[in-house]
């Protein structure tokens, strides 16, 4: 059967940059480790995702679409469909003087934090330093190497999958009876409402999403101290 979107499903892939056949990002332990990009602070697994939301780069998401379980697949996304295509607005000139007042020595290459924007530095004179604020990957056309390893049906390993994707929850603890799911792990507040609306949005049988409940301090008792 073929995939539509709306699906859900478990997605191991890699991703590679054409010109160079470098790997950026993968699912896959053996794939980062003859890569040359292994993490140890990373989780490589599979991923559950839901086609047509946004949840992988445009190129890739709708590529998902019309394939089958079970089988491997190969795309080739242009940057309009991936990190987007280079933007010369965001290629800033900032004066030197001002890196070498905060003790950091500018080089090409260097990677800045400059006003809460990441940037990379491209060139560097007495004057001026070119700073580069564009996605590192933006202007690169990328090749996929994926697999669809399964397709989720059941709400309790949807709402799983999303817990892992999308907030990093490493050990969902999750129990769905009837139309409410109910959710053990500590959620931040800042994500709960955004995190519920999604669970309804993308799978209809779940109607209430319910967080667990963060306990109370017990007021402390006198504690008698023998000497």
């Amino acid at each position: 059967m073929k995939l539509k979107k709306g699906d859900f499903i478990t997605l191991s892939y890699t991703g590679k940059l054409k010109e160079s056949n470098q790997v950026f990002d993968t699912t896959d332990e053996k794939a980062a480790k003859d890569a040359g990009v292994y993490n140890e602070k990373s989780k490589y697994k599979p991923v559950t995702v839901c086609i047509g939301e946004g949840d992988v780069l445009k190129g890739l998401d709708e590529d998902l679409v019309g394939k089958e379980v079970s089988h491997s697949y190969i795309v080739e996304v242009p940057p309009e469909k991936g990190f987007g295509k280079k933007d010369t607005r965001l290629m800033k000139i900032v004066n030197t003087n001002i890196f070498i007042k905060n003790q950091i020595n500018p080089f090409p290459g260097l990677q800045v934090n400059i006003d809460n924007m990441i940037g990379v530095i491209k060139s560097v004179s007495p004057g001026r330093t070119v700073v580069d604020f564009n996605h590192p990957l933006a202007g690169k056309i990328l090749v996929y190497e994926f697999t669809i390893v399964g397709k989720v049906n059941e709400p309790i390993d949807k709402v799983k999958g999303m817990l892992s994707y999308h907030l990093a929850v490493e050990t969902p603890e999750v129990v769905v009876e009837h139309s409410t799911v109910r959710i053990s792990n500590e959620i931040p507040d800042l994500f709960k409402e955004q995190f519920e609306d999604k669970v309804k949005k993308l799978i209809p049988e779940i109607k209430k999403v319910e967080f667990k409940k963060k306990e109370k301090l017990k007021s402390l008792k006198r504690l008698k101290t023998c000497f």
